[in-house]
């Protein structure tokens, strides 16, 4: 029987309860300096707020998966992670307070101290919870054996990687190799233990609990495979060595098929849902402000310039899918005929165009596009799935149809009405493959703690107006 790695959150269900432990801990402490000794829990509104606490630290384990690499972060790295999570769960608190209209009910100064106490806790438990757990992973007598199966050109390369594995459940107890008589020698001081002609005879009178096949020949691998398990050995067969691939690799059936699929980032349903519940939400926030802005820019944009107050666009969205995009119009109702007479004077080196001073722009126009205005209509396209509120900027179909090969990645994700480039001064930005370059970046390391981050930046640009085309 092969125990196999846990999943998903209930993989550190361990540090969840500790977490939630050192809060409620933080808590009566917080109480107890404040009000003397007593129970928290003797009072009605603060039990209320001890369930709520446990309630939202589930929803952000759940949701941002905070646990992720815990094993490898370093002491700074901890401090940063155990700020970053106590602080998501006192801004929930908080938000609970003041939806609830209980703000008035609780002490600032517990809550407040409580905030201070949980870094603390949260932090010191982890520590003393990762050195637990580091101390049981290096007894021996808690590893299971391993032997490595493979032909003496792979022997080497599949040791070496196993001993610069940080933590891991398993001891490498001996190599079988398979196309050379090697026994008795040691690689990686890892001694070869039998050959293809007394393989099975080692690990029927040894203590295996696991065969790693490395080997190079996959009908005779599948063969030497099947023959293990009737021993009932547990057998990890290489399908493909991951240096190979990109970073976010996940192994899947499909049909009768098993792969190992691979992709710039690789999302759980749980995230996907949250990006798309955020979309939903705030997306249905951006149409009241569109609603707004329709009443007060609608008139003068009639005034300005005549024609339609909105402006549709088919753009280029994910993985080259199109759709057609909204705007409120902010130039004159020829301006992609202008277009082509200005590309000479295009700030932008690359697939995008950029002027400084556009002259299709009218007045109102200017203003709108300074504080991101115009856009608004783009949660409509939000809301109907085609756009997000985060990701990449969508190209226009002629653009798309200049992409080289690698331009094309800035796709894998849904258009955004912001992103990374968004934030980071895109009117200092003059070249296409640096925009390439941030989205790709943005892609292969979203969450929604990144998403979150975009969205407050762009806030603060489109309250100051800087940035804005």
């Amino acid at each position: 029987m092969y125990k196999r790695e846990k999943k998903s959150w209930l993989k550190h269900l361990d540090f969840t309860i500790m977490d939630i432990v050192s809060m409620q801990l933080a808590l009566i402490i917080a109480y107890v300096l404040r009000l003397g000794w007593q129970m928290p829990y003797a009072n009605e509104p603060y039990e209320r707020l001890a369930v709520v606490m446990v309630l939202i630290d589930i929803c952000v384990v759940f949701f941002s998966e905070p646990y992720n690499g815990i094993l490898r972060r370093g002491n700074l790295q901890e401090v940063n992670a155990s700020v970053t999570f106590c602080t998501i769960i006192f801004a929930g608190i908080l938000t609970y307070e003041v939806a609830t209209k209980q703000t008035e009910i609780y002490s600032r100064k517990i809550i407040f101290a409580y905030w201070l106490i949980s870094i603390g806790l949260v932090y010191l438990s982890r520590l003393g919870l990762k050195l637990i757990i580091r101390k049981k992973m290096s007894n021996e007598k808690n590893l299971s054996v391993m032997i490595l199966l493979t032909t003496a050109e792979y022997a080497k390369e599949a040791l070496q990687e196993f001993a610069h594995l940080p933590y891991r459940d398993f001891k490498v107890a001996g190599v079988i190799v398979v196309d050379q008589n090697l026994k008795g020698a040691k690689i990686c001081g890892v001694p070869v233990v039998a050959n293809a002609d007394d393989c099975y005879e080692y690990l029927r009178t040894h203590v295996v609990d696991e065969v790693f096949i490395n080997g190079n020949t996959r009908s005779s691998s599948q063969a030497l495979a099947n023959e293990l398990l009737e021993m009932g050995i547990t057998v990890h067969f290489n399908l493909v060595h991951m240096n190979s691939l990109a970073p976010n690799k996940v192994v899947e059936k499909y049909g009768n098929y098993l792969v190992l699929t691979s992709s710039m980032k690789i999302a759980s349903p749980r995230q996907l849902f949250a990006k798309r519940l955020m979309d939903i939400v705030g997306s249905l926030v951006g149409l009241i402000f569109c609603g707004i802005a329709l009443v007060i820019f609608g008139p003068i944009i009639k005034m300005q310039s005549p024609g339609p107050v909105f402006f549709s666009q088919i753009r280029v969205g994910k993985n080259g899918r199109k759709f057609r995009l909204y705007k409120f119009r902010s130039m004159n109702v020829d301006a992609e005929a202008q277009k082509a007479d200005l590309m000479e004077q295009n700030e932008m080196s690359g697939l995008m165009f950029k002027m400084e001073d556009d002259p299709r722009i009218f007045p109102i126009g200017k203003i709108m596009r300074k504080f991101s205005i115009d856009e608004l209509p783009q949660f409509l396209n939000v809301l109907k799935g085609d756009m997000s509120l985060v990701g990449t900027r969508p190209p226009t179909v002629e653009e798309f149809k200049e992409y080289e090969i690698h331009h094309k990645a800035r796709l894998g994700i849904k258009p955004g009405i912001t992103g990374m480039w968004q934030v980071s001064g895109r009117n200092d930005i003059k070249d296409f493959e640096e925009v390439v370059s941030l989205d790709t970046h943005y892609i292969s390391q979203w969450s929604i703690g990144l998403d979150i981050k975009i969205l407050v930046k762009t806030l603060q640009v489109v309250i100051t107006g800087k940035g804005s085309k």
